[in-house]
C-alpha cells in the first residue's frame, strides 16, 4: 500500500496534532500518523477527563482534513522522502515532501533491589492503569522519582481515594524552592503546580530522597527509602516511580538529525538538520504541553510554506525555552542514584542482566554483544536509558527496524524501487 501527501506528521500527541492540524489548514495534504488507536499520546488520554486546550485541539483534528493514520507505526526510512510502516499488519508506504516528527517523550526508570516486582511501576505508567479503570481506593501509593509529573499523578490518584504515603523527590528543597521562585513567570504553571499540591496535601514531600530497596513475597509490600543519612522503610501497596523523561530519539536518529545534549537540535522553524524534516514537542527538549503545542504550529507552518506567519509564535517559544532550562537543572539526577544497592540488582530486566555483570564492560555495545543486555522485547528502551546514566555509555547506532515488524513487511520493503542495493 503506497500513500502520498504534502506533509506527514509522525506523533498525534498535543505538537503533532497542532502541527498536523496548522499545516491541513493551509490546504496541504496531510497525514498524522501513530501507533495509538486515538490521537492525544500519552498526555491526552481517551477516556480521561481532558483539560479545555485538549478539547480545543482534538476537535479541531476532527474537524480537519488531515488524514490521521492510526495503529500504524513507522519502522524505517528508506530513502529520502520515504517512510516504512505496518497497519493492520500491511505494509504500508508513506510518501512525503516535508516530514515533522513529534515523537513524544518516555519515563526514566532507574533499577534499584525489587524494582521489578508487581506493582512497582511507571508514575505515568500507573496513571494510565488507573485513567483506564485499575482501582485505587484504600490503596497506600508513594509516588517518587523527580519532575512536575509527580505532583499531577499524586494529585490524580488522590482523586480517585488512593492514600498516598509520600512524595519522594530526589531533587533538593534548595533546588526546588529556586525553580519556584522562578516560576512567578509562568503563573499558569505556578497555579497548576499548587492546584496538584492542593490536591494531595495530606501526603507528606520528602525533598532529597528516593526509593534504594523495594519487597514483598509475591507483590510489592514495602519500600526503603533514604533521605540522607537516614533510611527508613513504608508499607505501600504501589510504587509510581519515574525519574523524569527521556525523549523517544529512534526516529530521529534513523533519519540521521543532529542530536545535541541529548535533544533533537532544531533551528527556529524546528527545522531539524536534515532537509524537509521537522521536529517538535519533547524531542526537541522537556518542556510540557504548552511548547509542544507552540512547537507544533511552527513546525505545521514552516512545513507547510508558511514560514512569514510561524515566525510570529517564535517569540512565545524563546519565552517558554526558561522553563525548559529551569526544569532541566531542578530535575538533574543526584549521583548517588548511580550507586545501586547491590551488584545482583537487575537493570536489564527482559534478559535478567544484572547491574555488576554491566559494570565488568566498556560501552552499550560491548555489554550487548557479552551479555544481550538491550536485545529482549522492549530493545533497550528501558535499560538503555538506565545504562546511559548509570555508565555514561551513549546509545549505538539506529537500524532498521526501530520497532518490531513482520517479515512479509520488511519482504515488501526489500522490493522497494527506492531503496538502493548497498542499504539493501
Amino acid at each position: 500500500m503506497k500513500k502520498a501527501f504534502d506533509v506527514v506528521v509522525a506523533g498525534a500527541g498535543p505538537a503533532g496534532i497542532a502541527a498536523a492540524v496548522t499545516a491541513a489548514a493551509q490546504h496541504r495534504r496531510v497525514a498524522l500518523v501513530d501507533d495509538n488507536q486515538r490521537p492525544g499520546g500519552q498526555i491526552w488520554r481517551s477516556g480521561a477527563s481532558l483539560p479545555r486546550p485538549a478539547r480545543v485541539w482534538l476537535s479541531r483534528l476532527e474537524a480537519s482534513a488531515v488524514e490521521h493514520l492510526s495503529g500504524t507505526r513507522i519502522f524505517d526510512h528508506p530513502a529520502p522522502g520515504v517512510l516504512c510502516a505496518e497497519w493492520n499488519e500491511t505494509a504500508m508506504e508513506l510518501h512525503y515532501e516535508k516530514l515533522v516528527f513529534a515523537t513524544g517523550a518516555r519515563e526514566l526508570f532507574l533499577p534499584f533491589p525489587g524494582w521489578t516486582l508487581p506493582n512497582v511501576m511507571g508514575a505515568g505508567g500507573l496513571d494510565a492503569m488507573v485513567r483506564g479503570g485499575l482501582p485505587v481506593a484504600g490503596k497506600r501509593v508513594v509516588v517518587a522519582g523527580t519532575g512536575p509529573l509527580l505532583l499531577a499523578v499524586a494529585a490524580h490518584l488522590a482523586a480517585r481515594g488512593a492514600k498516598i504515603v509520600a512524595i519522594c523527590e530526589q531533587a533538593p528543597f534548595a533546588r526546588l524552592a529556586k525553580f519556584a521562585a522562578q516560576m512567578s513567570r509562568y503563573p499558569g504553571k505556578l497555579l497548576q503546580g499548587l492546584a496538584y499540591r492542593l490536591a494531595a496535601r495530606h501526603s507528606r514531600l520528602y525533598c532529597g530522597c528516593w526509593p534504594i530497596s523495594a519487597s514483598g513475597s509475591t507483590a510489592l509490600e514495602s519500600l526503603t527509602l533514604r533521605q540522607g543519612n537516614r533510611t527508613w522503610s513504608v508499607a505501600c501497596d504501589y510504587l509510581a516511580c519515574g525519574f523524569h523523561l527521556v525523549p523517544n530519539l529512534e526516529l530521529a536518529e534513523l533519519l540521521g538529525c543532529r542530536i545535541q545534549d541529548g535533544f533533537v537540535a532544531v533551528d527556529d522553524l524546528q527545522q531539524t538538520s536534515v532537509a524537509n524534516v521537522y521536529c517538535a514537542g519533547e524531542p526537541t527538549g522537556i518542556g510540557g504541553v504548552e511548547m509542544a503545542l507552540v512547537e507544533g504550529q511552527i513546525a505545521g507552518l514552516a512545513a507547510s510554506g508558511s514560514a512569514e506567519a510561524a515566525r510570529k509564535l517564535i517569540p512565545q517559544r524563546r519565552r517558554m525555552l526558561g522553563f525548559v532550562d529551569a526544569l532541566r537543572r531542578t530535575c538533574a539526577l543526584n549521583p548517588e542514584l548511580r550507586r545501586p544497592a547491590a551488584d545482583t540488582t537487575l537493570v536489564c530486566r527482559c534478559e535478567d542482566v544484572p547491574f555488576g555483570t554491566l559494570r565488568e564492560h566498556t560501552s552499550w555495545r560491548d555489554a550487548k554483544l557479552h551479555t544481550r543486555c538491550g536485545m529482549g522485547p522492549c530493545q533497550g528502551r528501558i535499560c538503555g536509558a538506565a545504562a546511559e546514566f548509570l555508565f555514561g555509555w551513549g546509545p549505538d547506532a539506529v537500524r532498521p527496524p526501530i520497532f518490531p515488524a513482520l517479515v512479509s513487511s520488511l519482504a515488501a520493503e526489500s522490493t522497494n524501487p527506492n531503496k538502493s542495493m548497498e542499504d539493501a
